[in-house]
């Protein structure tokens, strides 16, 4: 689980049994909640909630996607990864890994697009640079990506 160090933000999920499907492995759709989980984690980081409260702007998620890479059954616990990939003036793309316990692997990956919205004009809008400067502190490689 080397790759793990490559996320900033890094989540444990215990597999409840009523995860597993009819084909005796955690539903796909599944998947999907671990990486809100991280998402919400990363925010939490960020204290993003907080910001969205005071000023009503904030991150909404416009697309995710998952590749599945092996079947995950209970009883397991999952390493949720998250790390931003790209950040441009009013958009973050987010990548996911998850990591099997049980079988020491590479189980899932995933990507999302979070697009900033402004609540009450109800449209997208730049991310506020405090809250970009966060996210470059807490991720520093991408500062480097923005000015290559």
């Amino acid at each position: 689980m080397q790759d793990l160090y490559d996320y900033p933000v890094v989540i444990e999920v215990t597999v409840a049994w009523g995860e597993m499907d009819a084909f005796q492995h955690v539903n796909n759709a599944q998947f999907f909640r671990y990486f809100e989980s991280a998402r919400v984690q990363y925010f939490d980081n960020l204290k993003i909630l907080d910001y969205m409260n005071n000023y009503a702007r904030g991150p909404i998620l416009a697309s995710t996607n998952a590749k599945f890479l092996a079947p995950v059954k209970y009883p397991d616990t999952l390493s949720v990864g998250i790390r931003s990939v790209q950040l441009e003036s009013g958009r973050i793309t987010q990548e996911y890994a998850v990591w099997s316990h049980e079988t020491s692997r590479l189980v899932a990956k995933g990507e999302s697009l979070l697009v900033f919205f402004d609540y009450k004009a109800g449209r997208p809008c730049e991310i506020p640079p405090a809250l970009a400067e966060s996210i470059l502190k807490l991720e520093p490689y991408l500062a480097e990506k923005a000015s290559s």
